[in-house]
């Protein structure tokens, strides 16, 4: 039988996970000091459990314990399960529950550059990415057409953080990742100097004279090429675009100079995967 907890107190010590809820909240403070990130939706759970990852504990809508939760609930008797109406868990959160099922998961190690890269051909590299939307559309693309693996700048948003798990529909925990270097002063060097001692090829996704297009077959001829983004707003710094490989563009029309890194990340992926 699940471990049924019904919420009377919005207060408790042990809802508060749920009642900080925000996304700078779990970036900044909860899940770097107490190693949780929440989960959203069935669909996302799963992926965290088939990856490896604990449940700590489930909140969810009574309809749910019987329901599309049932089969899930009975593997872990164990897990507590707090519960409420909806009204009762959107005051709790701060938000409405649309997939009405979370779970507070522990965080599983961190991996190592060298561990995520070992059999990889095709890399993401993500500098300076804050928007956590846009961190998840990345992760869902590298999950669907061919990258390998994602590392991370010191500075990007945290891929666990829930708004990030959830856009990604739980591709977080099915891509290898991992932080390339552990403050802002490790990048980009040392770690350009990580990536080529591994063998890779770096392609600068930039606009500049010297780019070189995306279809450009010389890239897709690369054993090991990772692929470069930059953050938001400025881009890749100077200094990362100057010490890259390749510096590559994708052709634009009607004026447009560029896409969204997330919709340009997904171009990328799908032009430069191995044949």
């Amino acid at each position: 039988m699940p471990n049924i907890i019904e919420i009377n107190d919005l207060t408790l010590p042990e809802l508060d996970l749920y009642a900080r809820l925000t996304d700078s909240q779990l970036r900044c403070r909860v899940e770097p000091e107490k190693g949780i990130f929440i989960a959203e939706s069935l669909k996302v759970i799963a992926r965290a459990l088939e990856a490896g990852c604990r449940p700590l504990s489930f909140l969810m809508e009574r309809k749910h314990i019987e329901g599309q939760a049932k089969e899930l609930l009975a593997r872990f008797p164990d897990v507590a399960v707090y519960t409420a109406d909806r009204a009762v868990l959107e005051k709790l959160t701060g938000y409405q529950l649309t997939r009405g099922i979370l779970c507070a998961m522990h965080r599983p190690p961190l991996a190592d550059v060298e561990a995520v890269c070992a059999r990889a051909s095709r890399v993401a590299v993500l500098e300076g990415i804050v928007d956590s939307t846009n961190i998840g559309a990345i992760f869902r693309s590298a999950a669907a057409l061919g990258i390998d693996a994602v590392l991370l700048t010191p500075t990007c948003c945290d891929p666990l953080c829930r708004r990030a798990i959830r856009v990604s529909m739980g591709t977080v925990f099915q891509i290898p990742w991992a932080r390339i270097g552990d403050s802002p002063a490790e990048w980009p060097h040392p770690g350009l100097d990580r990536l080529r001692l591994l063998g890779f090829k770096t392609a600068a996704m930039a606009l500049s004279d010297r780019a070189v297009s995306i279809e450009n077959p010389a890239l897709c001829a690369e054993k090991r090429l990772a692929i470069v983004l930059g953050t938001e707003g400025d881009g890749l710094s100077k200094s990362t675009i100057a010490d890259c490989d390749y510096t590559v563009c994708i052709p634009m029309s009607h004026g447009v100079d560029s896409l969204n890194v997330a919709a340009a990340s997904a171009v990328a992926f799908w032009q430069l995967r191995v044949r």
